[in-house]
């Protein structure tokens, strides 16, 4: 009897805690709907790491190393960098570039709304080495794939951290830009009205952008290229007209499947242990910063831009330039009906937004070409 009850002494606050986290995120998936296919699995993961002498990850039982299929899973499919780079062929295939494509000034903004980056990075070299406070300010890219390749590649101590932070901030998108974009928007601003005028597209077109973008960004960033080639790939085989069953898998199942071991395998770095530090709430907080400046970045650089031109633009869609495909430009499309519902953002926000994507992968490229060396 004492045997069955012995690893209940092995139970810390510090335990008890992570399962509150882990259930918290799980809340918010199930009772809000915040991105359940990550927070989900990320959740349940953060509980079950942190069961004392839990069997799913790696443990040192005497001088004999058992191990758990969590940390197999994060060495096959994480410190290899494959499960982000296969869930970049699935957000490919389900981007349209079509918007960004019928007008190209919207690219713009997915530019400017990186600028929490590169603050972020300034602010995070004050407490951690420069690698680590670069991985660290990638968080504001709101791009979790980006995040994890780069927090590898440049080596960061801190990749748990940097994931979750990532992953988290990314589903609370709804909850973390409204109250920016509103303070730095008036109420006129808001009801600016852009209608669409989509311009007609070739499929030529259509298929030339992912490879020209590719060959590119490639001699610009060459560290960029894993990056920016499996997303072009996916939206290569979505374009090209010859690949309609393989598109379909790619943005439901492959999406779908990798998503999820993604997010369960991300929790295996959540143990209390290494995650209750002060530094992973402080690479919290600036990641927090990333996003909150990112979004600023580009209402305001909506806001030059109006300036100067004749017909308005509404700044609440610069917001959507960062790289949280769909959740930022859908959160930018409910924030303009909920000022006046006659007023249709979203395929002006999805535009942008998807030219956040584009920006977020080159800005990760950037940076390691910066820092790879140090």
């Amino acid at each position: 009897m004492e045997v069955l009850y012995q690893n209940v002494l092995n139970l810390t606050w510090q335990h008890v805690l992570m399962w509150a986290i882990g259930a918290f995120l799980i809340y918010l998936a199930i009772k809000k709907d915040m991105e359940p296919s990550l927070l989900l699995p990320i959740g349940f993961g953060a509980i079950i790491v942190n069961l004392p002498m839990s069997g799913a990850v790696d443990q040192l039982i005497g001088n004999f190393l058992e191990r758990g299929p969590l940390s197999t899973l994060y060495n096959a499919g994480i410190a290899n960098e494959l499960f982000p780079l296969i869930l970049f062929i699935g957000i490919g295939a389900m981007i349209d570039f079509g918007p960004i494509l019928s007008n190209p000034k919207l690219m713009i903004f997915g530019a400017f709304a990186q600028f929490g980056i590169f603050f972020t990075l300034c602010l995070a070299s004050m407490f951690f080495d420069i690698k680590d406070a670069a991985s660290i300010a990638i968080i504001g890219a709101a791009d979790g794939p980006t995040s994890i390749v780069v927090a590898q590649k440049l080596g960061s101590k801190y990749l748990g951290a940097i994931m979750v932070a990532a992953y988290s901030y990314m589903a609370l998108v709804p909850i973390i830009q409204p109250p920016v974009i509103k303070l730095l928007t008036t109420k006129k601003e808001r009801l600016i009205r852009m209608p669409y005028k989509p311009a007609d597209v070739s499929k030529t077109t259509r298929i030339l952008f992912p490879i020209i973008i590719t060959v590119v960004t490639g001699l610009i960033a060459p560290q960029s290229v894993s990056l920016v080639g499996f997303l072009m790939f996916g939206n290569l085989i979505r374009e090209c007209g010859v690949l309609d069953n393989l598109s379909e898998t790619a943005q439901r199942v492959l999406a779908n499947l990798v998503t999820l071991l993604l997010g369960i395998t991300i929790a295996s770095q959540m143990q209390a242990e290494q995650f209750l530090k002060p530094d992973t709430l402080l690479i919290l907080f600036l990641g927090l910063v990333a996003f909150i400046f990112d979004t600023a970045g580009g209402v305001l650089f909506a806001k030059i831009l109006n300036l100067f031109l004749k017909e308005k633009i509404n700044p609440m869609i610069g917001a959507a330039g960062i790289s949280a495909f769909p959740m930022s430009g859908r959160v930018v499309h409910k924030l303009g009906l909920k000022e006046d519902n006659q007023n249709y953002l979203l395929m002006h926000s999805i535009g942008v937004n998807v030219s956040g994507q584009i920006a977020s992968v080159i800005a990760g490229g950037l940076v390691l070409n910066f820092f790879m060396g140090v």
